[in-house]
């Protein structure tokens, strides 16, 4: 134990540095405490700023070179005041040192976070050092906005099940969810609770064979497996336990928390009324009407056929009828290539999910969406089914690719020594060369769509890939 030279014990055996530093002289004080902290500045015993020393070259903190003759209470954000005068008597009275948060004020109105220290030089002027919090600051800042991004995202999840809900349990056919691999039943509409409970005891919990007579148990069996097997959906007729009705059973599969889940209706032969099929119709259109998400329905040239009102409204329309018989690529912010990109993806695949584009409004106004879309064939005629997400809100990471940021810097170095045309030159190519990785991204490594959508020939395309090292350049010029 060893005690520094103001009398306190320290508990390291070194004297406490800060005491150390009231017995030097008081500028070479301020200089050995200025090295260890990005900003410092040396007050009277009033507060008013004597002097101001920079560990780091800023454009916001030189700023403090300005401060020079001002009362440090006046350089501060008001609600800072208290803290100054406390920072201020910490080093008077000599007591315990605390660091304080103060926020200055920069001359455009910008928030500059400095944690100081304070200490009393030998010659009885205040030293306060501080140390940028504008990094923290920054990290806080996008903690929070992740948290609200997380709170939007869960209460638009919420929402979502809330519509699930609704729309299961007012489902006039009786509808069962059952695990697939204990092929116990896990959910049950009110309509399925109503058929299938026997002896007070319902459906939920039980074994999904149970409801059923035990001659068609095998086939039912045999027909979930099929499902689950091919991923497709099968229909099987079979005897209700109780009551003994022939009931259809439609099984289809889906995935939900890794697991895979069956969805099964049941339609009692000649007893679900035509009245009955189109309120079940009514609903499922409802439904997609009120959705918040955009939804439009198109035929297999991108002609809409139907869409709900927030679709609508992205569009800047008042009522989706306006959109009927217009081409869906009106309103897609690449004219003629998103449409072609997400037509092309169709007919290959059936479906395309979170396709990254821009939808223009009729009076101007352009939003960030991602869509994904779904072909369909019903009643011997092609469509095809968007969902259209507004994604404007969503936080973002800002997107400066490496290589722009690197050479930005390095073409500044050349300035003075290179002429501005080699710069203008090598900036070009730069460009030249991001803006055919964009292309490739946007439609998915589509040759043709992406020289499309740079106004290049196929041609000039892979002449610009080759001159980059882009791409496969191995794949026949028409893949």
């Amino acid at each position: 134990m060893s005690k520094s030279p103001t009398g306190q014990v320290t508990q390291n055996g070194y004297p406490d540095a800060v005491d150390v530093v009231s017995t030097v002289e008081p500028l070479a004080a301020a200089s050995l405490l200025a090295a260890a902290a990005d900003i410092s500045l040396i007050l009277d015993d009033e507060g008013r700023i004597q002097r101001a020393r920079l560990t780091q070259a800023d454009s916001q903190l030189e700023q403090a070179q300005a401060w020079i003759g001002r009362l440090l209470v006046d350089v501060v954000s008001p609600e800072c005041r208290d803290k100054v005068d406390a920072l201020l008597e910490d080093a008077r009275v000599g007591r315990q040192r605390k660091w304080r948060h103060i926020n200055h004020v920069d001359r455009d109105g910008q928030s500059l976070p400095i944690q100081y220290g304070s200490a009393r030089l030998s010659d009885g002027r205040i030293l306060a050092y501080g140390r940028d919090l504008r990094s923290v600051t920054e990290l806080q800042q996008r903690l929070v906005d992740s948290h609200q991004a997380m709170e939007r995202d869960y209460q638009r999840m919420r929402q979502m099940e809330a519509r699930y809900r609704l729309l299961f349990e007012t489902a006039p056919e009786p509808t069962l969810v059952v695990d697939a691999a204990s092929r116990r039943i896990l959910e049950a509409n009110t309509a399925a609770e109503q058929l299938l409970t026997a002896g007070g005891r319902k459906p939920t919990g039980r074994a999904f064979n149970d409801c059923f007579d035990a001659a068609n148990r095998n086939e039912l069996d045999s027909v979930l497996t099929s499902v689950l097997s091919t991923g497709r959906g099968q229909a099987s007729s079979a005897r209700l336990a109780v009551g003994g009705n022939e009931t259809e059973v439609s099984a289809s599969v889906f995935r939900q928390d890794n697991q895979s889940l069956f969805l099964i209706r049941l339609v009692g032969r000649g007893l679900a009324s035509s009245q009955e099929a189109q309120d079940n119709t009514a609903l499922t259109l409802e439904a997609l009407g009120q959705l918040p998400d955009g939804f439009v329905v198109t035929d297999a040239s991108g002609i809409v056929v139907s869409a709900n009102q927030a679709f609508a409204d992205l569009a800047q329309l008042a009522h989706p009828n306006a959109l009927l018989g217009e081409s869906l690529d009106r309103w897609l912010g690449r004219s003629g290539v998103d449409l072609s990109v997400l037509l092309a993806n169709l007919r290959q695949r059936g479906s395309v999910r979170l396709f990254a584009t821009t939808l223009r409004g009729e009076n101007g106004l352009q939003t960030q969406v991602e869509m994904s879309a779904r072909a369909l064939h019903v009643n011997g005629r092609n469509f095809l089914c968007f969902s259209v997400r507004d994604v404007a809100t969503r936080l973002e990471e800002p997107a400066t690719p490496d290589g722009l940021t690197r050479s930005a810097s390095q073409l500044t170095e050349l300035v003075g020594r290179v002429p501005l045309k080699d710069i203008v030159g090598e900036t070009a190519e730069l460009i030249e060369k991001l803006c055919i990785e964009a292309a490739l991204e946007l439609t998915r490594d589509n040759r043709a769509s992406a020289a499309e959508m740079l106004g290049l020939s196929r041609q000039s395309l892979y002449v610009k890939l080759r001159q980059y090292g882009l791409g496969d350049l191995g794949e026949r010029l028409d893949s």
